[in-house]
Formats: structure tokens, C-alpha cells, sequence
């Protein structure tokens, strides 16, 4: 099984409304390995935003899974924009992670796709045919996983984004939850 994902950053600190607090990553990081071990999952796809996408490679590194990133920008200011701007040890667990990947050319960086919202959705929309890419080469299916707090904030809501998108290219969508 190859899973696509997206998901909820950390909350800010002076978040208004809770989406993933700080205080439940581990219950996430056991939520996303019983997901995985549920679905035999062979492959992860992602970005690697703190929070949901840091916290599923790290998962799916621990079950020797096959593992790509796909950056919405250079790595540096992915990591200025994206990692390092709420705070905690996330610039670690990122520089880490893509540490680990270089050998395999498992990150990929998309240029050309705009700023913000626009190059957020050509990044959703990457991850998922590469991780259909990676279920046709390996004879497997692909399912996407939406790690949130389960409600879209709005019209903008790039995770409610990436769901829809997945069910509109025929993939099952499961649902981890960060509350």
C-alpha cells in the first residue's frame, strides 16, 4: 500500500482555534504507525511541513518504508516558511529527514508553481500522482491520508483540498486525527 498524505502543521503558538497542538504529537505519531501497520503500507509520499508531514516520515522511516518528499520550494525557504516558523525542534527532524532521502533522490522540489496557496495545491496535487505513480510500478494500490483535526477552516483549506482531489482521482481517503 502507498499512502499519499497531508495534514495540519503545528499549531502557532497564539493559535485562536486548536487544529494540532504541540502536546499531541505522540498520540499522532501512534495514530499515523497503527494506520501504517493496518495497511500494510510500503511507501510514503509528502511534503515535509512540520507536524503531520514530519511526523509521518519519521513514522515511516521507523518501519523501513519507502519514503519521498516533494517541496513546494528550495529547501531553504521551505524550511524558513514552512518548518522552522512555529517553533520547537522541527528544523532538526527536517534537515534529518532529508539527509536520510538524498542518497535515494527521494526529494523532490517543484519550481515554477506561484506562491502560497498556488504552489501548495501543485504540491498536493504531485503528491498524489507519485504516489500513484509508485502503486503502479509496485503492483499496489495507493490510498491518501488526511491528518486533521477532521473540519476544512474554509474554502482555502489545503488539506480538505488534498482530500477532495484524492477521492476525484478515485482514491480511498482515511482520516488520522490530531485532536
Amino acid at each position: 500500500m502507498i499512502i499519499a498524505l497531508a495534514g495540519r502543521r503545528i499549531d502557532a503558538p497564539d493559535a485562536p482555534t486548536p487544529r494540532f497542538p504541540s502536546e499531541n504529537v505522540p498520540l499522532v505519531q501512534s495514530r499515523l504507525a497503527d494506520l501504517f501497520a493496518r495497511e500494510g503500507a510500503t511507501a510514503l509520499v509528502s511534503s515535509g511541513a512540520c507536524g503531520a508531514d514530519l511526523l509521518a516520515l519519521e513514522v515511516a522511516g521507523a518501519r523501513g518504508m519507502q519514503r519521498r518528499v516533494v517541496l513546494a520550494f528550495d529547501r531553504e525557504r521551505f524550511r524558513v516558511t514552512s518548518v522552522t516558523d512555529r517553533g520547537g525542534d522541527w528544523g532538526a527532524h527536517y534537515d534529518r529527514v532529508l539527509a536520510e532521502l538524498d542518497p535515494s533522490g527521494d526529494v523532490v522540489t517543484l519550481d515554477g508553481h506561484g506562491e502560497g496557496t498556488e504552489a501548495y495545491i501543485a504540491v498536493n496535487r504531485a503528491i498524489l500522482r507519485e504516489a500513484q505513480s509508485l502503486a503502479r510500478q509496485s503492483r499496489t494500490e495507493a490510498i491518501a491520508v488526511l491528518v486533521w483535526e477532521g473540519a476544512p477552516r474554509g474554502d482555502d483549506d489545503l488539506t480538505a483540498s488534498f482530500g477532495e482531489d484524492a477521492r476525484g482521482s478515485g482514491l480511498r481517503v482515511e482520516s488520522v486525527k490530531t485532536l
